[in-house]
């Protein structure tokens, strides 16, 4: 087994999150692209690239394991549907100026995590986690008093990415085969929406002579190059650090919203941020003091 290089794992870590952090960039460079669309082309081109990536990138039997346990396929394909979901609602969010609700979401789901551990998988929380429970449930609180309806883009984020990873764990397949066997579940379905739709932008012959194109055929190394990241970044780091680092996407978010993208920065919404942040400081303290006690 390769020793842990915490070096290596923190340029890896850091690597996949900016990447995450700045993909509205990316986003925006297609943005005459709709939204279900750049969904379509991001679930083709990453079971394409996913699949080559697996002729290199070796994982000795996971074929065989999926095929021998046919309930394992079933779940990766409700976690394929999640994380459609989650991809489609960032991307129509990132695209409709709605990236401060993007980045709220993101900021909840650490927090929706313990929630859900909790529900449904019996954990028992801790004084402190249910603090940061509560002081994130507040925000949302807030911002439906303030705004008068639900933060949908921001609960839609956090729940579905909770979900997936409530999903993922209890399926136990490696991070790469299963992220291509939940794109390759999906390609059916994309294809189909391409057969039926011949007025699409990018059914169009003339639409693959532009720069746009290439960036829809980039939907696949943008998708599976922060996971591979992400996925080396934890055997070298503990998971409690991968979780400090993982505030860094949705901080950039934010800054991009409102500095590159001029959002405006509501003084009800900073304060919805503002109890979401001490909630996440109060569940870092904890997450930090539990594992001083297990060392």
């Amino acid at each position: 087994m390769q020793a842990a290089n915490p070096r290596r794992g923190y340029i890896l870590g850091l690597s996949a999150y900016i990447i995450w952090g700045l993909f509205p960039l990316y986003f925006k460079a297609i943005a005459e692209v709709p939204a279900v669309e750049i969904i379509i082309h991001r679930v083709l081109w990453s079971a394409l690239f996913g699949g080559l990536l697996l002729l290199v990138w070796k994982h000795p039997g996971w074929w065989q394991e999926l095929r021998d346990n046919p309930k394992r396929l079933a779940i990766l394909a409700l976690s394929g549907t999640l994380i459609a979901a989650n991809w489609l609602t960032y991307v129509w969010s990132v695209n409709n100026g709605r990236m401060l609700e993007a980045s709220l979401g993101y900021y909840i789901n650490p927090l929706v995590n313990v929630l859900l551990g909790m529900l449904i998988l019996g954990e028992r929380l801790r004084r402190m986690q249910w603090i940061a429970v509560g002081l994130a449930a507040v925000g949302v609180a807030q911002q439906v008093w303030q705004v008068g309806s639900l933060p949908w883009v921001s609960l839609v984020l956090a729940l579905t990415f909770g979900f997936y990873g409530l999903i993922r764990k209890q399926a136990p397949v490696k991070a790469l085969p299963g992220l291509v066997v939940e794109t390759w579940m999906l390609v059916p379905i994309a294809l189909a929406w391409l057969l039926l739709n011949p007025t699409a932008t990018s059914a169009q012959a003339t639409f693959w002579t532009t720069s746009e194109a290439w960036w829809l055929v980039a939907a696949g190394p943008v998708t599976l190059i922060p996971l591979v990241c992400f996925n080396a970044a934890a055997r070298h780091l503990p998971y409690t650090t991968l979780g400090f680092l993982q505030y860094l996407a949705p901080t950039l978010v934010l800054l991009q919203a409102v500095l590159l993208f001029g959002e405006h920065l509501s003084s009800s919404t900073l304060i919805a941020f503002m109890f979401i942040w001490a909630g996440l400081a109060v569940y870092s303290v904890d997450a930090w003091i539990s594992l001083r006690r297990r060392n």
